[in-house]
């Protein structure tokens, strides 16, 4: 047998038991992370809001968040010194354009930063934050053991799917989660690490935190195919409520960024939310317990949740839950636009229990109509919200019926939640995670070409061995420096440097050899400007266009209308091989 075949082998398969060994270990730290999260946040919350009378209102609602969201900016400032928001969005950058190198302090500055923010009150998620926590240990530890992209990649999926495993005790929804919205390819390479990290984490839940991770409702209707119509206009609804929700948040986000300074964004952003939070009280952090009563149609408990009153008034009641589902966005993305820490899992939740009550409500106003499943709806209404925001109908789906401890409701689940997808897709195509970062072309994506070409880099194969001259220059004086170079292909430029053109070499062949014309002939008349240009900061998608669309061997590279140096279709090609095998090597 070829002995380099043998080492080969036997060092492929140390390495996928090393990645398995790393799962397990990503799965016991990330669970152990969410426990430590939820219950920190938990606790602080609890001696903070100490004493509340909610039936009076508090005034303390008005200078929590403004207190919360100042120190997450103090501690992002001058200890992190670095932004730690946003943070699926930095896993999905980190996978498309830095091999999946994420920094060593997102493995615990997003959860010190998340807690200050939601158990204050910021209306945001503690999932985005874990997450980014679980990415950044597989991350971590994949850059210790100098795994390849590939494998690292898959222990920062890996990450993530124990992350939610972790805070949701739900591990069939964390490892969807990986595959559909940081989008890992389907093989048995990648599933197996996130099915160990996945079941490692939500049994560290178990052990913890009991049945207490989140929520579940065990008490759901069988479906109906009567009730066919009901999931199938809620799935419309909730796909309106995404769009509303995505470009609302992506909106006020950008408003808040325009402020110059941090504590403007802080002082303007805390004030506002305070308000808000004040006037509803349900908006203070993340809002599961609001949750659990209107799905429980506990409604007089929401008397406590607001300063309207009774709602017994069926109008009242709908107008109130419309309210809530306008503002509750605009409290989450002041939360981060301020400069609060946290994510949009459960306002997405949030949103989509409200959405699915709401709607029920309306329907109860219609007499010819059936018995309304308001809790089915309820329930259902959290996945058509999280299909629709988040692009991610199987996450929504599969989430929701582990919740429900069954898949009693999994027809309504997929009606919805696909319904939900295919409306919002109608105006937007990406998801909210995803957006500014394809508007950048920077997204990875499951075309897997596109993704190698989103790993290279134009300044990575820049080759500078091409010989420049000065535009001013003779025809001599280029014959000279043409004798002294390797290429077919002279730079033209001026004494700052700046492009002005190129000279081929064989298309002055005809007068090199004229020492008649080297004195009268000049450079700025021979040569002429290619097209196109690459830019130094242009993507390489781009930059591969830029060559299947010209018949050019060699494109020049400005930066600020400065020559830089050429890129080749032979090394775009060599490298671009390289990493596909790297990226495909399973």
């Amino acid at each position: 047998m070829n002995t380099k075949l043998l080492l080969k082998y036997f060092r492929w398969r140390n390495q996928k038991g090393l990645v398995l060994i790393l799962s397990l270990v990503i799965g016991l730290t990330s669970g152990l992370a969410a426990v430590l999260l939820k219950n920190t946040v938990h606790y602080t919350n609890d001696l903070i809001t100490h004493g509340f009378d909610f039936t009076q209102g508090n005034y303390l609602y008005l200078a929590f968040p403004i207190i919360g969201i100042g120190i997450t900016i103090l501690f992002a400032t001058f200890i992190v010194k670095d932004d730690i928001g946003h943070g699926v969005s930095k896993i999905l950058y980190a996978l498309s354009r830095k091999k999946g190198n994420l920094k060593s302090h997102n493995m615990y500055s997003s959860m010190i930063g998340s807690t200050f923010t939601i158990a204050f009150g910021g209306s945001m998620g503690l999932e985005a934050p874990i997450v980014l926590t679980g990415s950044s240990i597989g991350s971590f530890l994949g850059r210790k053991f100098n795994l390849s992209y590939k494998t690292i990649m898959v222990l920062v999926g890996a990450g993530a799917t124990g992350a939610i495993a972790g805070i949701f005790k739900a591990p069939i929804a964390a490892v969807v989660f990986s595959l559909e919205v940081l989008m890992l390819d389907l093989t048995m390479v990648t599933v197996i690490p996130l099915l160990i990290s996945a079941a490692t984490a939500a049994t560290v839940s178990y052990l913890f935190l009991g049945n207490g991770v989140l929520f579940s409702f065990d008490m759901v209707e069988e479906f109906k195919i009567d009730h066919l119509g009901y999931y199938a206009g809620l799935g419309v609804f909730t796909g309106l409520i995404s769009l509303y929700f995505t470009y609302a948040t992506m909106s006020i986000e950008e408003q808040m960024a325009k402020l110059k300074y941090k504590w403007q964004r802080w002082m303007i952003g805390g004030i506002l939310l305070g308000i808000l939070i004040f006037i509803f009280p349900s908006l203070f952090g993340e809002g599961y317990e609001f949750m659990h009563l209107l799905i429980n149609d506990q409604t007089n408990g929401l008397v406590n949740e607001s300063l309207f009153g009774d709602f017994s008034n069926i109008a009242w009641l709908i107008l109130f839950l419309a309210l809530i589902l306008v503002f509750k966005v605009v409290a989450m993305a002041i939360t981060g636009g301020s400069g609060g820490v946290g994510g949009i899992f459960a306002p997405s939740l949030f949103m989509g229990a409200i959405s699915g009550v709401l709607f029920s409500k309306v329907l109860k106003t219609i007499p010819f109509l059936s018995h309304v499943p308001e809790k089915n709806l309820a329930l259902v209404g959290m996945a058509g919200v999280m299909a629709g925001v988040m692009h991610a109908p199987l996450t929504g789906i599969f989430l929701i019926a582990e919740f429900t401890g069954g898949y009693q409701l999994f027809t309504a689940l997929i009606i919805t939640s696909v319904i939900s997808y295919l409306t919002i897709m109608i105006f937007e195509p990406h998801g909210i995670y995803t957006k500014r970062l394809a508007q950048k072309g920077e997204l990875m994506t499951h075309h897997k070409d596109r993704n190698v070409l989103q790993m290279m880099s134009v300044n990575n194969l820049i080759e500078t061995n091409f010989k420049t001259i000065n535009k001013e220059a003779s025809l001599g004086d280029l014959v000279k420096v043409i004798a002294e170079s390797a290429r077919n292909v002279i730079s033209v430029v001026d004494d700052e440097g700046i492009f002005y053109g190129v000279v081929f070499v064989n298309d002055i062949r005809n007068i090199i050899f004229k020492p008649e014309l080297y004195e009268t002939t000049t450079v700025e008349s021979i040569m002429y400007m290619p097209d196109p240009l690459v830019s130094i900061n242009e993507s390489m998608e781009s930059v591969a266009q830029k060559f299947q669309d010209s018949a050019n061997y060699n494109l020049p590279v400005i930066d600020n209308g400065k020559y830089i140096g050429f890129v080749s279709r032979a090394k775009i090609f060599s490298s671009y091989r390289r990493l596909l095998k790297e990226f495909s090597d399973e």
